[in-house]
């Protein structure tokens, strides 16, 4: 019954998304009205405070960061890292840590809208994926690795939709199909929880104006993603417009580049943003942490985890265990105990 019912709820899913690309070719600019009326409507009934009140998709801050035990940047400086990706794939994702200092530069996705790119003076540190969106977010991450054939740019839009709270029923084009690719049914249902319809001018500035300066940004800018996404006519381009402020935001000098966080699992983490799309991310793994460990595989697995900026004008960037580029010719200098 279960199984029937899941095939049921994708067939219905698959039949939207036909429905969805022959109504745009039928009726282009009549559904956009459609889409704004009716979310103008729903909006109205939701009410400018109950709007506020709705959690974010994702709500990690630099205030969810554990400072305890970080080391300054120069911790490590002497020693030349080794290549993460050559450590062994731990079953259910990510690698399987040995003693020693490793780097690795992968993919990584913003999972802020309206806030500036990374700079070369901003300070992040680790925090876990947190807020309501938190499984659907690791889970398009865990499954992207196993559809290289899905574009980065497109799990980046998938991403800045479910960020800004898009319906799941205003999906469109693209972000549809990479949606379809990357979730289950399941996890498609789970879409429409605490998502906001496109709302109206009239709304918009009332919630804007009972929000502080930075957030207006933010808020504005999920509106204008939402729009978009409902629309089914946009680009990457179009849509980074609004996710990424031009310019930089001014590092704080308190939290310099290049600081080591001290992860839950008892490694030391750090991270390189170049841009919002790369990240280098540095690891050391000491002798004692294997050693205390009584024979349990210490993983790293970076799907839940997030590079959280010091500057909260600046972007969080979501992690990955996709490394770019990478040479399998090389070879570990160090023999893992243990590890096969």
């Amino acid at each position: 019954m279960k199984m029937n019912l899941l095939k049921t709820s994708y067939f219905i899913i698959l039949l939207q998304t036909s429905l969805t690309f022959t109504a745009y070719a039928q009726f282009g600019g009549l559904k956009d009205k459609v889409l704004s009326a009716g979310s103008a409507v729903a909006s109205k009934a939701l009410g400018v405070d109950k709007i506020l009140k709705q959690p974010a998709a994702i709500t990690t801050s630099f205030e969810d960061v554990d400072k305890t035990g970080s080391k300054l940047p120069d911790f490590k400086a002497n020693e030349k890292a080794q290549p993460l990706y050559l450590l062994p794939k731990a079953p259910d994702g990510g690698y399987v840590l040995c003693e020693g200092f490793y780097e690795m530069t992968t993919k990584s996705y913003c999972l802020m809208a309206g806030t500036f790119a990374p700079s070369s003076g901003d300070g992040y540190m680790y925090a876990p994926t947190l807020g309501p969106k938190e499984e659907i977010v690791t889970t398009i991450l865990k499954n992207a690795e196993k559809h290289p054939e899905v574009h980065q740019h497109d799990i980046q839009m998938l991403l800045w939709a479910i960020i800004a709270r898009t319906k799941f029923a205003d999906y469109s084009g693209q972000i549809k199909l990479t949606a379809i690719t990357l979730l289950s049914p399941q996890d498609l249902l789970k879409l429409e929880g605490g998502a906001l319809g496109i709302l109206p001018g009239n709304i918009m500035e009332k919630a804007k104006s009972k929000l502080p300066e930075g957030i207006q940004t933010i808020f504005e800018a999920e509106n204008q993603i939402r729009k978009l996404v409902a629309s089914g006519n946009y680009s990457y381009a179009e849509m980074e417009k609004y996710a990424i402020i031009a310019g930089f935001a001014p590092p704080r000098t308190d939290v310099p580049s290049g600081i080591w966080t001290l992860h839950p699992d008892g490694y030391y983490v750090r991270y390189f943003p170049s841009g919002y799309s790369i990240t280098k991310v540095q690891i050391y793994v000491p002798k004692e942490l294997l050693l205390n460990s009584n024979g349990k595989r210490i993983i790293y697995d970076a799907t839940n985890d997030i590079a959280c900026p010091a500057n909260v004008g600046s972007q969080r960037l979501a992690q990955t265990n996709e490394p770019l580029n990478p040479d399998y010719k090389l070879k570990l200098k160090l023999f893992c105990v243990g590890i096969e």
